[in-house]
């Protein structure tokens, strides 16, 4: 049986992700690895993440990255959009991150293979029994004509409800310091970047691990 196996938030915590990756067994050729978004941001080592995650790619025959609202805001900070929301939401460490690796004052401070990651996530995925997003679903609207808004900044509207989405949903955005569980949804941020711990969780068999 096909394994999944999803990682939560990670914002820019590099040890903690490697420290991680180690303690799964994981079947690079027929297991799925799927990380939930928000790889960036607050934490210190946000290039270091998104150029392990890049790498990853190569080695791994099913791998899926989904997008996270800090994705989204890096986004419109470079494109000039939007500057201060990103600012504020701890943007700033994941612009130091680059500055400190970029070769020179005249190369781009974000490299084009980092911003290709950036532009190729997805808003979400399904599997057989589960639909994985970053943030969570709007009740009573069917996947293919949900906001995108909703996949990266849902909460409590989410979070709350026990509707049947059809499938049962596996998210991140909204920190636990444990993972939360229900019929309906399965949440797997755990607040690394704010001490607690980096959980993966392993379906069908429902394991998590966490460093």
């Amino acid at each position: 049986m096909e394994k999944i196996f999803a990682i939560g938030d990670i914002h820019g915590c590099f040890d903690k992700l490697c420290e991680l990756m180690a303690k799964i067994n994981i079947n690079r050729d027929n297991d799925t690895l799927l990380f939930l978004g928000d790889y960036i941001d607050r934490g210190p080592s946000s290039f270091d993440v998104v150029e392990y995650l890049i790498d990853l790619k190569k080695h791994f025959q099913k791998i899926v990255f989904l997008k996270g609202n800090h994705e989204e805001m890096l986004e419109k900070y470079l494109s000039g959009k939007d500057s201060l929301t990103y600012l504020i939401n701890g943007g700033q460490l994941t612009l130091e991150s680059y500055m400190k690796r970029s070769r020179s004052n005249s190369s781009p401070l974000i490299p084009q293979e980092h911003l290709d990651f950036f532009e190729s996530l997805s808003l979400y995925y399904e599997s057989d029994n589960y639909i994985f997003v970053h943030a969570g679903l709007r009740e009573n609207i069917p996947l293919e004509m949900q906001n995108p808004a909703d996949f990266l900044w849902i909460r409590e509207d989410f979070v709350n409800s026990d509707f049947d989405f059809g499938k049962r949903v596996v998210f991140g955005h909204t920190p636990y310091v444990e993972p939360l569980v229900e019929p309906n949804k399965i949440g797997i941020d755990t607040g690394a970047v704010y001490g607690n711990k980096l959980t993966c969780v392993e379906l069908p068999a429902l394991l998590f691990y966490s460093v």
